[in-house]
């Protein structure tokens, strides 16, 4: 849970995303199951495969208790994929940021390998910006 402007907040949403933060494994399978009757009544569900547990904090590295949705297995994992970041189960609340480094170096060397010198540095730029950067990162 998450303390907010003197609110406790446990789930953050964006798009057909979900956070759910709890203090303990039960309290996390509560709240999914809280989330899979309210997504039932719009028809939706919850994807078990897609979807994956981390622990934060000193007992980070302890193992939890199981958490299931739809009698499926959620797994526990010691990174994964939100929004484009990878967040890392550790001490403190963690993210890693070498995937989309070692992308935008992919990226970047395409188009530099392509175009290199022979193109002007407004072209380069311009080009840079729409293949390497991510759409998040782009300012205008």
């Amino acid at each position: 849970m998450v303390w907010y402007g003197g609110s406790c907040t446990s789930i953050f949403l964006y798009a057909d995303d979900i956070i759910l933060l709890a203090p303990s494994a039960q309290a996390l399978q509560s709240l999914v199951d809280i989330c899979e009757l309210e997504l039932k009544r719009l028809d939706m569900a919850i994807n078990a495969s897609k979807s994956a547990c981390m622990r934060f904090g000193p007992r980070y590295k302890n193992t939890c208790a199981n958490v299931t949705v739809s009698g499926l297995k959620i797994n526990w994992v010691s990174s994964h994929r939100y929004l484009g970041v990878f967040l890392e189960s550790s001490f403190n609340f963690k993210s890693s940021y070498s995937a989309n480094k070692a992308n935008f170096y992919k990226a970047f060397n395409a188009v530099f390998g392509k175009v290199g010198r022979s193109a002007s540095e407004e072209v380069l730029f311009a080009l840079l910006k729409s293949k390497c950067l991510p759409f998040c990162c782009i300012v205008y």
